[in-house]
C-alpha cells in the first residue's frame, strides 16, 4: 500500500519484495504434533534427600513435556512419572519447621494449617504431590497432567509392567 502511493523509500526487486528477504520463508509452518506422534515413556525418580522444590520442578517439566522437541504448550505431550521413597524428600535451611499446608473447611473459621512434619509422617505422597500440582497449569490440561503422576511413599510401586526407566537430576 506504501509503495503504490509513492511513500516507501526502500529499493525493491523486480517482483516487488525487499532484497535479502527470501520467498521460500513466506512458507514455513508451524509444526503441530498428531495424536499419533505423541509417545508417553515412563520414569521412575527416587526421591530420597532431594530438595522437594528442585524434584518437584524436574518431575513438572517431564509431565509437561519439556524436555520433548515436539513440545506445544496446549497438547499433553508429557511423560508418566513414579516418585519413590516420597517419605525422604528434604526441605533446605529452616522450612521443615517453617513451612504449613493451608486447607479450609468452607466454613467460618474453617482454617486448618498443617505443618510440614506432619503432612510428611500422615501423607508423604501429597507433599510431592502439592508441589508438582504448583508447577503445573492450572485448568483442564494441569488436571490432565496430574493424572500421570504416581507418588509412593517407599521404595515399591505396581508399575513394573511399564518398565519405567529411572530418571536422574
Amino acid at each position: 500500500m506504501l509503495y503504490s502511493r509513492g511513500l516507501d523509500t526502500k529499493a525493491r526487486t523486480a517482483e516487488g519484495r525487499l532484497p535479502g528477504k527470501s520467498r521460500v520463508n513466506r512458507y514455513v509452518k508451524t509444526y503441530t504434533p498428531k495424536a499419533c506422534d505423541i509417545e508417553h515413556q515412563w520414569w521412575v525418580v527416587d526421591a530420597a534427600g532431594q530438595p522437594l522444590g528442585r524434584l518437584a520442578a524436574q518431575v513438572a517439566r517431564v509431565l509437561r513435556g519439556k524436555h520433548k522437541p515436539i513440545f506445544t504448550p496446549h497438547l499433553d505431550t508429557g511423560d508418566n512419572v513414579v516418585v519413590i521413597n516420597a517419605r525422604r524428600v528434604k526441605l533446605t535451611g529452616n522450612k521443615a519447621a517453617q513451612k504449613t499446608y493451608f486447607r479450609h473447611s468452607g466454613y467460618m473459621g474453617g482454617e486448618r494449617h498443617i505443618p510440614f512434619k506432619t503432612m510428611l509422617e500422615r501423607h508423604p505422597e501429597r507433599v510431592i504431590e502439592r508441589a508438582v500440582r504448583g508447577m503445573l497449569p492450572k485448568a483442564r490440561l494441569g488436571r490432565r497432567l496430574r493424572r500421570r503422576l504416581r507418588v509412593y511413599a517407599g521404595a515399591e510401586h505396581p508399575h513394573h509392567g511399564q518398565r519405567p526407566r529411572p530418571l536422574t537430576f
